[in-house]
């Protein structure tokens, strides 16, 4: 047997021994369980299956043990994800620190800063949120405006983000500032990491059209921040600002992944599946909506495996992330699209439980849901210039 497979049958009996079964299927959002200073477990099993893994660094697998990983190289994090995949194991923790500020942390902070921030992340002791977008500056995210002065060993933050998510939860934020404004658009722009419970940050909720309050917008006024929270070079903040959206595209192309899945699970759609005697779809069109979705979806997973091989073996591109990303999220969007031709009148529903089943009425908030995936992370717009100018070699487009 060779060193993966012993790895691998290691990590399967780990996790057949420690991963609750109440674990081994998809989270609701209220049974995420996310880091922070106020870390809350939605039962008893969240929470020794987020100590077990805390204690073996599986939250960060693939991170420094001295950082609070487990130290595994890019075959056996593969191999730990094919295995949490395969019994379909929870995320112990979910926070952004993980998915976009830690690795920009490992790639481009002092020793110092890592020392400061990777630990409180791998631990799920720090909940962070991402200062980009602001309210005259989203996809156009260079045209930021948030001044930070320069006032010798700290400086002084004032203007504010938009769509900051989670930011009246988050105990720290990675943010964009101008910190030269008569740069040209992309310089003069700083990365800082500083707390959001600093003197002048005041954070207030966005109410959405469905009623959910995770986004906000971020008010900076005359925020004391230390030079030692500036991640990288001054003034060379896009270059780390970059790097992140990288690391957010990836995440958005496995968020991709995992919501453009089979329309199985969709029990409201499912009993409006009207059938023959045979079993079979008596509606063709929709019957072959279907099979569409689920070509697409095995071609989808297949390629993606293809493209984490790649980067196991050295020879992957991050620019492959924004393909899927857009491929991903856009399937989601037509697949809700799909379940809601097939619900018929029961996708009318909004909250009106006298009259729609409770996961008629969630299809319809997915559905909705669906779209912001397009959004988030850069547009699908925005998604297909970079595509076109990275990866095509197209002149005259846009980055």
């Amino acid at each position: 047997m060779s060193d993966l497979e012993t790895f691998r049958q290691e990590i399967r009996s780990w996790l057949e021994e420690n991963c609750p079964h109440s674990l081994r299927n998809p989270a609701s959002q209220e049974e995420q369980v996310w880091g922070g200073r106020n870390i809350e477990f939605p039962n008893d099993d969240a929470k020794l299956w987020f100590e077990r893994c805390v204690e073996k660094g599986y939250c960060v697998p693939d991170w420094p043990a001295e950082y609070g990983g487990a130290g595994f190289d890019a075959e056996q994090t593969a191999i730990f994800k094919e295995e949490m995949n395969r019994i379909k194991a929870r995320a112990p923790q979910v926070n952004l620190g993980i998915w976009m500020v830690g690795p920009v942390i490992l790639e481009f902070g002092t020793e110092e800063q890592k020392l400061e921030h990777l630990p409180k992340i791998a631990r799920g002791e720090i909940r962070w949120c991402q200062g980009y977008s602001e309210p005259g500056a989203g996809s156009d995210l260079a045209g930021l405006q948030t001044r930070a002065e320069d006032k010798g060993d700290h400086f002084i933050v004032n203007g504010s983000k938009i769509w900051t998510s989670y930011a009246d939860q988050a105990d720290y934020i990675y943010c964009l500032v101008r910190t030269d404004p008569d740069a040209p658009k992309r310089d003069g722009i700083t990365f800082l990491l500083f707390d959001m419970a600093s003197e002048g940050v005041e954070a207030k909720p966005i109410e959405l059209i469905t009623g959910e309050r995770h986004f906000c917008q971020t008010f900076f006024d005359n925020v004391e921040v230390p030079k030692k929270a500036v991640l990288g070079e001054i003034n060379k903040g896009w270059t780390v600002a970059k790097r992140v959206l990288e690391f957010e595209r990836n995440m958005m192309s496995d968020l991709g992944s995992t919501v453009a899945s089979t329309l199985e699970p969709r029990g409201a759609a499912q009993r409006y599946l009207a059938q023959n005697e045979n079993g079979e779809l008596k509606d063709s069109v929709i019957r072959e909506a279907i099979a569409r979705h689920e070509v697409y979806k095995k071609s989808f997973d297949v390629t993606q495996q293809r493209m984490v091989d790649e980067f196991t073996h050295g020879a992957g591109n991050m620019n492959t992330a924004m393909i899927f990303k857009y491929c991903g999220t856009e399937e989601e969007k037509r697949k809700y699209e799909l379940l809601l031709k097939i619900m018929g009148e029961k996708a009318l529903g909004w909250n009106d439980n006298d009259h729609f089943a409770d996961d008629e009425l969630s299809v319809t908030l997915d559905w909705m849901g669906a779209k912001t995936h397009t959004i988030a992370g850069g547009t699908s717009e925005i998604q297909l210039n970079i595509i076109a100018k990275r990866v095509l070699g197209l002149p005259g487009v846009m980055s």
